[in-house]
């Protein structure tokens, strides 16, 4: 309806008025008095089928709007509303034309009477509404009679959807034994209706499965635990349920649920503990170390790091003789082997084996202590070994002089077993190819086979073997190193041939010769020669020797003046002892040439038929030489040209 008060609003909307009509749900507050006249030259929208007087109107409605219930569902088009100008007599000249979104096809208009019907189902969540345009033509000269106005329809929402959980099926987890509301997760339910009108998007949430563990907030959604002491091990996976109802959860509202999978995740709340509390094992005394002798395994319904295990062994008296590992994959205690066994040293063992959790978490330290403790009882079984020396390991010394058939040491060897097999020696001939050595077949007595000699082999390193008579596979050896001692049977001698020469014109006590020794014996306090004449030439008077007390000697001569050609070589033999006991010599001959020399005591001759320059001049005996050679050459030359100027001279004399 159009009253003055609202002018300036229809100026704008070129005259189309519009009412609100609301099927009867209107708020109607304020009343339209009967007979109030219509503005010339305005197109009017009035509701349907309803008197003029007494019509009371909603105080907030917008006058160019018309509102239509969505989801009608009758056989008969939807009336919407009327247009009406107020040109029209009711003759029917006035036509009425609706074009803008939906016209005649979703809606329509009776162009005679201006009423407005939809004939098509209308869904609000799907168009909430529609801007169309309206105009009042002359029916005869179809000259519009009115401004085109535009106008809107709006769908008025009713409550047709359910809330629904878009992110469900959730999954969640908690932590079990959690303090009670303890948040685990929120849930959320959208509903597609219009939030502001009325109730119909006004979801209110419930539980439907999941009680008493679970509870849910009504206005939030979220999920808290509801009951004390939830314990994973008791039940580990929750199904809940939860319900989304709109109209704030009235009678009539629609509902939607969602399915919300809870899994309680583990704490340390459960101790280890042992299922058996005596364990019974058995290993070969021959096992090696590391080797395994079985397994304990302390069983904690916790899982993850919560059941990781460390196996001790805290008491017992095997606690030197083996070990205890922890299997991080399966969290079993491995007992292993930790020094040899022997069965007839100790034939059983006891340990006493701890399991704890190594994490552990203060707040269930109440529940009693993270560990358990278990027996293990071990047996070692005898097996058949071979035999052993005693000791390990055999050095002998041995001079090399000592006597074929010596026994030089008595090796042992016995059976470990109980049975104490009879034993057989014998040596492995690829350790002793030379067969220096045999041992006694039953008292295991070591000889010697061959003489020894340090200065072939100073060492003898050999392998005695010891078989169990009864079993010939059990077979033992040990090692023998011999050390072969030195004695004092090699003479001292020289190392090379010694030669030397004395000058004819040599003084007495003039140095010839220095001479040194060697020794293959090998003495503890070191080689220490002596040098002499031979006794033949004991009362030599030509040369003499002095010892130098260093294991060296000097040869001198005795006189002065040598002559080659009265000896040119002698021959002085030289007496060399050791300190040995008994003391050993030998005696190596010097020889010595009589040289002649120059002033500088330079070899020029050794022998008295060479002519020869000696092959060693000094350099004063060089220069004497190039110094008469130049003398006679320059001599030669002189004599020959005073030879050719005579006979120059002559011929000329003759040719006058």
């Amino acid at each position: 309806m159009w009253t003055p008060g609202r002018m300036s609003n229809a100026k704008s909307w070129l005259g189309l008025g519009m009412s609100l009509y609301f099927w009867g749900l209107m708020d109607l507050t304020t009343t339209v008095l009967s007979g109030t006249p219509t503005p010339p030259g305005k197109l009017e929208a009035l509701l349907p089928d309803k008197p003029q007087s007494h019509l009371r109107i909603k105080r907030s409605w917008v006058w160019n709007q018309f509102f239509v219930l969505e989801e009608y569902t009758g056989t008969d088009p939807l009336y919407v509303g009327k247009l009406h100008s107020d040109m029209d007599r009711g003759d029917g000249s006035i036509k009425y034309i609706l074009s803008g979104e939906g016209a005649g096809v979703v809606f329509t208009i009776d162009d005679t009477t201006g009423d407005i019907h939809a004939i098509q189902r209308l869904d609000r969540e799907e168009r909430a509404q529609y801007t169309l345009r309206a105009q009042a033509l002359d029916r005869r000269t179809g000259r519009p009679m009115e401004p085109e106005s535009e106008f809107i329809i709006k769908i008025q929402d009713i409550n047709d959807n359910e809330p629904k959980f878009l992110d469900g099926p959730y999954v969640a987890t908690v932590p079990e034994m959690s303090p009670v509301g303890t948040s685990v997760i929120q849930v959320t339910a959208t509903d597609a209706d219009d939030p502001t009108y009325g109730n119909s998007a006004r979801v209110v949430y419930s539980i439907l499965q999941g009680q008493p563990y679970f509870s849910v907030d009504s206005k939030t959604g979220v999920i808290r635990t509801a009951l004390m002491n939830m314990d994973r091990e008791a039940k580990e996976y929750y199904e809940v349920i939860i319900q989304a109802k709109d109209m704030g959860g009235q009678l009539g509202g629609l509902a939607g649920t969602t399915t919300v999978n809870i899994t309680l995740s583990d704490v340390n709340d459960n101790p280890p503990r042992f299922p058996q509390k005596h364990y019974q094992m058995s290993v070969l005394e021959s096992a090696p170390v590391s080797s395994t002798v079985g397994r304990v395994f302390a069983k904690d319904l916790d899982e993850g790091i919560n059941a990781e295990m460390k196996y001790t062994i805290v008491d017992g008296d095997g606690a030197d003789a083996f070990d205890i590992n922890t299997d991080p994959n399966f969290q079993v205690g491995i007992i292993t082997v930790k020094k040899p066994l022997s069965f007839e040293s100790k034939k059983s063992y006891t340990l006493k084996v701890e399991g704890a959790n190594p994490h552990l978490e203060m707040r269930f330290l109440n529940l009693g202590p993270f560990q358990d403790t278990t027996t293990v009882h071990i047996s070692v079984e005898d097996v058949d070994e071979p035999p052993i020396f005693e000791p390990g390991f055999y050095f002998v010394e041995v001079p090399e002089d000592v006597a074929i058939g010596t026994t030089i040491q008595i090796i042992s060897a016995k059976d470990p077993d109980v049975t104490n097999n009879s034993i057989r020696y014998s040596i492995d001939r690829s350790s002793d190819p030379g067969r220096f050595f045999y041992v006694d077949i039953t008292t295991g007595a070591l000889m010697t086979a061959r003489p020894l000699d340090r200065e072939e082999f100073s060492w003898h390193n050999i392998t005695v073997l010891a078989m169990e008579m009864n079993n010939p596979s059990q077979v033992g050896s040990v090692s023998v190193t011999i050390k072969v001692l030195d004695v004092n049977d090699n003479a001292p001698e020289f190392p090379r041939f010694y030669e030397a020469f004395v000058c004819e014109n040599a003084k007495a006590g003039q140095l010839i010769q220095t001479v040194s020794a060697v020794d293959q014996d090998d003495p503890h306090n070191g080689q220490h020669f002596h040098y002499s004449l031979a006794p033949e030439a004991a009362n030599n008077p030509n040369f003499t020797v002095r010892d130098n007390q260093d294991n060296t000697a000097r040869i001198l001569t005795r006189r002065s003046g040598f002559g080659q050609q009265e000896q040119s070589v002698f021959y002085l033999p030289i007496l060399i002892a050791d300190s040995g006991q008994p003391v050993l010599s030998s005696t190596g001959t010097l020889t010595i040439q009589v040289c002649s020399c120059d002033d500088d005591g330079q070899v020029l001759s050794c022998s008295p038929e060479a002519y020869m320059l000696p092959v060693s001049l000094s350099r004063g005996a060089l220069i004497a030489i190039l110094a008469c050679i130049f003398v006679l050459l320059v001599h030669i030359f002189k004599t020959k040209g005073i030879k050719q100027h005579s006979t120059q001279k002559w011929t000329d004399t003759k040719a006058i």
